[in-house]
């Protein structure tokens, strides 16, 4: 990802840690010296990587993971953007991405599918509504976007308010000796829909069935903590590592199936702040999300609890609405017009009977 789609992000965390960028480039040449140069970090950030690991490098990630260093993973299993939306069709194809992971994450407990989940409970885009000069912007539901959340009392997503994301995948956990912890999950009311598949603006003027979207809740962001197995164990490695390990030191990983979760907005080349929506003003709580998890990848809990506040998320009732719409509107249309009418009689009975009197 460009580092101006990162720049808020890297910007507010550079307030609390030294940070510096690091590749694996140098990795094809000097393995083990790139291994060393990454052992002096205390965390990495893999931002929404979107070419496949070489065996090398993924065992440089997995030694780094073995002696200790925590990682936070913000992966897409699928390949689309919203902005390739923007164009004369409205539409474009969501393809699987490959990133050569599966077995790195497999080996610690957990399984990215390259499916999109899609949510009613999700927040809006704004798409151009009519023809010519009477088109107008509108902000509409786009499934394609669920929000994250969570009833945890943990200490990253305690009273943490709704995390947008975009274009999310599903995330499967595995049996092993890894302690796992959900982060963030969808609203129950989701669908998971395969690849490829074409995506398509229109979606946003089609009534969607709430019947449809009965897959569940769907884990978007978990935490693994523990002392994990060398992906690498009882396999031949691509090269020779001085001091390998099979098994780690307790240590602590969060995966996140969207790598757009730490992408801010930029307007005219400027970046605008993580989790502000420009179009409708809303303000998502991406960046604490982000924030908490660092601090607690890193052990500084003290951080997390002063930016902690009481949030109450409440869901609309979607399926109770779908079904009980026409009541509603009924009741909002009919009865004023009844108590209207009550009125209307009854002050003109009064009134006749006052002046006849």
């Amino acid at each position: 990802m460009e580092d101006k789609y990162i720049a808020d992000f890297v910007k507010k965390l550079g307030e609390y840690y030294l940070i510096a960028p690091f590749t694996l480039d140098s990795v094809a040449k000097k393995p083990q010296t790139t291994l060393n140069e990454l052992n002096e970090f205390d965390l990495i950030i893999s931002a929404k990587p979107t070419e496949a690991f070489t065996e090398s490098e993924k065992l440089v990630l997995d030694q780094y993971t073995m002696h200790g260093g925590k990682s936070l993973w913000l992966i897409d299993a699928v390949s689309i953007e919203k902005d390739s939306l923007y164009n004369t069709l409205g539409e474009n194809f969501a393809i699987k991405r490959n990133l050569n992971l599966t077995d790195f994450f497999f080996k610690y407990g957990i399984r990215i599918n390259p499916v999109m989940v899609s949510s009613i409970y999700s927040a809006p885009i704004t798409v151009a509504i009519g023809e010519g000069s009477q088109s107008q912007f509108q902000n509409l539901r786009w499934p394609y976007s669920p929000f994250g959340s969570s009833n945890s009392n943990h200490p990253i997503v305690n009273n943490l308010d709704l995390v947008k994301f975009d274009f999310a995948n599903q995330i499967d956990t595995l049996k092993n000796d890894i302690e796992k912890t959900i982060l963030l999950e969808t609203a129950p009311i989701t669908r998971l829909e395969g690849t490829p598949r074409k995506i398509s603006l229109d979606v946003v003027t089609q009534e969607q069935n709430p019947k449809e979207f009965n897959s569940g809740k769907q884990s978007l962001a978990i935490l693994l903590e523990g002392e994990f197995q060398s992906v690498y164990s009882n396999r031949i490695k691509p090269f020779k590592v001085l001091n390998s390990k099979e098994k780690s030191t307790a240590t602590k990983i969060v995966i996140i199936a969207d790598g757009d979760v730490i992408k801010n907005d930029v307007i005219k080349n400027v970046p605008q702040e993580l989790g502000f929506d420009r179009w409708t003003g809303k303000n998502y709580s991406n960046k604490e999300f982000l924030l908490n998890t660092v601090n607690y990848l890193l052990d500084d809990k003290g951080l997390i609890n002063i930016r902690s506040k009481e949030i109450a998320v409440a869901f609309l009732n979607r399926q109770r609405i779908s079904a009980e719409k026409t009541q509603w509107q009924l009741i909002n249309i009919a009865l004023p017009l009844v108590l209207l009418a009550i009125f209307g009689f009854s002050f003109n009975y009064f009134r006749k009977k006052k002046y006849s009197a």
